[in-house]
């Protein structure tokens, strides 16, 4: 049997077991049930239970979306921050009607200057900032994601200066049609988990990040979030007033659909931009904080493990497992 194959299909086969909360119901979260999906705890507070801390940001040309969420190690998660840099000081607006923007933020400096500036401070702020949980320990971001998808350069220059909590990210919307990524070629020097991995970028021009299916991590969130408060990988936000949250709930829950589609025997939602475009970036920041949990080894029931690289093969172990199986 052909050493290659057999190893694609047993990766294959670890993954056709999901958990009850990945079989996303044909059904549209709205933004009154996200808003209302509030724990009463104060801004900034861990629950007890949760032993993990991830954040995300995504980065625009006159100001960064971030978020910052709690997480058990069942995949119960929190929301317990979230913002923009700079402060909009206002409870409702839009990326386009923004005011207080990077370029004021960093006089003198260019538009990716400014970028920059704005990612290095709020980068640092929120990994120097310690996380107070109800039992008085105070935890750390354990992984902070950065999207790629925009000046890389950039990012990655800030990652580097961040140090290695620090992922760029780069989320890849696989339709019904594509591979999925539990089939995908484990390479050497690679690290493959839940639907993303983290590709070996050694002999090319990229800077390493780690890859995720877009599609499956935006259904998976809004799983979470309509898993009812008390079950096992529920997710919630802080706070006791639902209308505090009321401009990210419609990022997560009305700026984007989705279309039911079939290929490689699965069911893919494909999610879509609503034809108004409507703001979606804290939907890619809550999406971004659940992929790094992934990362930093958070699994819910029924998923692989989160992180194994494939054995670098010499000459002679080829020669004798070829050995082995010539006989077939």
């Amino acid at each position: 049997m052909n050493l290659k194959l057999r190893d694609e299909e047993a990766f294959a086969a670890e993954y056709q077991s999901e958990p009850a909360a990945e079989q996303f119901a044909d059904e549209r979260l709205t933004a009154d049930q996200v808003a209302e999906k509030i724990t009463g705890r104060p801004r900034g507070q861990v629950p007890q239970a949760a032993t993990r801390i991830t954040a995300f940001i995504d980065m625009h040309d006159k100001l960064l979306y971030w978020c910052v969420c709690a997480w058990e190690e069942d995949f119960t998660g929190y929301v317990i921050d979230y913002g923009t840099f700079p402060d909009q000081k206002r409870q409702y607006f839009t990326l386009r009607d923004s005011t207080h923007t990077l370029a004021a933020s960093f006089r003198g400096a260019g538009k990716e200057g400014a970028i920059q500036a704005g990612l290095e401070k709020l980068a640092a702020e929120l990994l120097a900032r310690p996380w107070e949980r109800t039992d008085g320990a105070a935890l750390h971001i354990e992984r902070l994601l950065i999207d790629s998808g925009y000046l890389p350069g950039v990012c990655n220059a800030v990652a580097i200066k961040a140090g290695p909590a620090v992922l760029l990210s780069k989320g890849m919307g696989l339709k019904a049609g594509n591979k999925p990524m539990a089939a995908y070629t484990r390479r050497p020097g690679e690290r493959h988990g839940h639907n993303w991995y983290i590709p070996n970028v050694s002999r090319s021009s990229e800077f390493r990040h780690v890859a995720f299916d877009a599609n499956s991590w935006k259904s998976f969130v809004h799983a979470r979030l309509a898993t009812i408060a008390g079950d096992h990988g529920a997710l919630s936000l802080f706070g006791k007033k639902p209308e505090q949250h009321r401009l990210f709930a419609e990022h997560v829950a009305d700026a984007e659909s989705y279309v039911v589609t079939e290929g490689y025997g699965r069911t893919v939602h494909e999610w879509r931009a609503k034809p108004s475009k409507p703001d979606n970036h804290w939907l890619d920041c809550l999406v971004g904080c659940a992929v790094a949990a992934s990362v930093a080894g958070v699994k819910a029931t029924g998923q692989s493990a989160t992180s194994r690289q494939r054995k670098r093969y010499t000459q002679d172990d080829l020669r004798r497992n070829g050995a082995r199986e010539s006989p077939r």
